[in-house]
């Protein structure tokens, strides 16, 4: 084989599996990304660089209430009254990828994909009542110091339910200019994407988030 063919078909194949691996390391492992949202406004500002913690994932581990997550935006954010299940109180997921080259796009590079910043609020079998602008989780009002002290929680479509098994069911601190499980539902874990490791930037802000 001509020497120079052979160096480049040796690179071609280091950087695709250098490619493999960046995209192995995204999926299963962990990911930066930035804040495109002010539904987590004070905790959270547009700009910020966070790294995701996808292991937990991969692994089925558990999400506690104040947990940062991640999810992938339900199909439908703002259901009518005749879709909604009082007695199933679960976001509707519809669309599913067709084919390896669009479920690789939308699940391991997310380029068609809109994912959801929010903290979890309540977990499976917590009820969750929103009341005269408070949150109480199992009768209890629900501390939030994450809060800044003017917000107040408004109830909207679901703001008395109890969370089903495998689900989430989370808010943005943001109340006001929040799109989240009051409108469309709790989160199914499966469709829960990452939980917010730390931020890296800006560099004042570095560190773990509460």
């Amino acid at each position: 084989m001509n020497p120079k063919i052979k160096n480049i078909l040796e690179w071609a194949y280091c950087i695709i599996i250098a490619v493999v691996i960046a995209l192995a390391v995204k999926y299963f492992i962990g990911t930066p990304t930035v804040v495109r949202q002010t539904s987590m406004d004070k905790t959270l500002k547009e700009g910020q660089r966070l790294w995701l913690n996808r292991w937990i994932r991969t692994v089925k581990g558990e999400y506690k209430v104040g947990d940062i997550i991640t999810f992938e935006a339900p199909s439908n954010t703002y259901p009518s009254l005749e879709e909604i299940d009082f007695d199933y109180p679960v976001a509707k997921y519809e669309y599913e990828p067709q084919g390896i080259a669009r479920k690789l796009v939308y699940y391991v590079l997310e380029t068609t994909k809109t994912s959801y910043i929010k903290r979890v609020i309540g977990v499976a079998g917590d009820h969750i009542k929103i009341e005269n602008g408070k949150v109480y989780r199992n009768g209890e009002e629900l501390d939030e110091p994450y809060l800044q002290q003017d917000v107040v929680t408004k109830g909207k479509t679901y703001s008395d339910i109890v969370v089903p098994e495998n689900c989430v069911f989370a808010m943005g601190d943001n109340r006001e200019h929040s799109t989240d499980c009051r409108d469309f539902g709790c989160i199914p874990i499966s469709k829960v994407e990452s939980k917010v490791a730390f931020r890296f930037w800006p560099l004042n802000k570095i560190g773990k988030i509460k």
